[in-house]
C-alpha cells in the first residue's frame, strides 16, 4: 500500500519505520518537513521514507495514520485537506491527553465525545478506526511480554476499514484485533491509555499491555 503517516514524533516515526518494514510505500508528514530533526531521522533510521507536508502525505497515502498529539487531531486534518482523506481507511492512533495537572494525564474529552469521534466529525467522509493508542510505541510491531502477547483493541464505524486494520494489527505481529464497536468507543480506548500510563507511573516502567481473556 502507500501509506502516509501524519506526525513526525515517536508514534508516527515508529509506525511508518514498521509500515515500510513490511514492503509499503511510506510517507512521513511534517508541519515543517525541514526541520532538522525530521530531515536527520528521515536520513537515518527513517531511511527509504519519503518526507512531505500533511496535505502532501494525506494526497500520498492509500491508507493514513494521524500520530499527532491528540489536541491538534482536528488542526491536522485541516492542514492535511479532509477531501484528500475522503473514502480513505483513517487509523487514529492519537489520544487528548492532558498534562496540565500534572502526572497522571487526563483527557481533554472524555464521557461524551473523544479525539476518534472529532477525526471523524473533522474528516467526515474517511473511514476513521481507532487503533495502536493503548500502549507505547515500542510494542507497535511484535510485541511480546514473555510468552505472553497483549490484545489491540480496535473502533470505527466502518466494518470493511476495521477488517483492513485489522490485516496491519496482524500484519504488525499481533494477535487477531478485538472490535469494541463503533468510533464512539474511542471514549473507552483512550480511557484505557490513561489505565495504561497509570500503571506503567506505579510500576516504575512502561513495559506492559492489556490481553482480553475469553471464555
Amino acid at each position: 500500500m502507500r501509506v502516509g503517516v501524519l506526525g513526525s514524533g515517536q508514534v508516527g516515526q515508529t509506525l511508518a519505520r514498521a509500515f515500510a518494514d513490511r514492503g509499503h510505500d511510506v510517507m512521513l508528514g511534517s508541519r515543517d518537513p525541514r526541520k532538522p530533526e525530521v530531515a536527520a531521522w528521515l536520513a537515518e533510521e527513517g531511511e527509504g521514507i519519503a518526507g512531505g507536508t500533511f496535505a502532501e502525505t494525506a494526497s500520498h497515502g492509500d491508507l493514513v495514520v494521524l500520530a499527532v498529539l491528540g489536541a491538534a487531531v482536528e488542526e491536522a486534518i485541516g492542514q492535511a485537506g479532509p477531501g484528500s482523506l475522503a473514502g480513505k481507511v483513517v487509523i487514529d492512533a492519537t489520544n487528548p491527553l492532558d498534562f496540565s495537572a500534572g502526572f497522571p494525564p487526563s483527557l481533554i474529552w472524555g464521557h461524551t465525545d473523544s479525539g476518534g469521534e472529532r477525526a471523524q466529525r473533522a474528516a467526515p467522509d474517511a473511514k476513521v478506526v481507532k487503533a495502536f493508542n493503548i500502549i507505547g510505541n515500542a510494542y507497535f510491531a511484535d510485541p511480546r511480554f514473555g510468552a505472553e502477547q497483549p490484545t489491540m483493541m480496535i473502533a470505527g464505524n466502518d466494518a470493511d476499514a476495521k477488517t483492513t486494520v485489522g490485516r496491519v494489527v496482524e500484519d504488525f505481529g499481533w494477535p487477531p484485533a478485538v472490535d469494541v464497536g463503533g468510533i464512539d468507543a474511542s471514549r473507552e480506548l483512550e480511557a484505557l491509555c490513561i489505565l495504561w500510563v497509570r500503571v506503567g507511573g506505579l510500576r516504575g516502567t512502561f513495559e506492559h499491555g492489556f490481553k482480553l481473556l475469553t471464555g
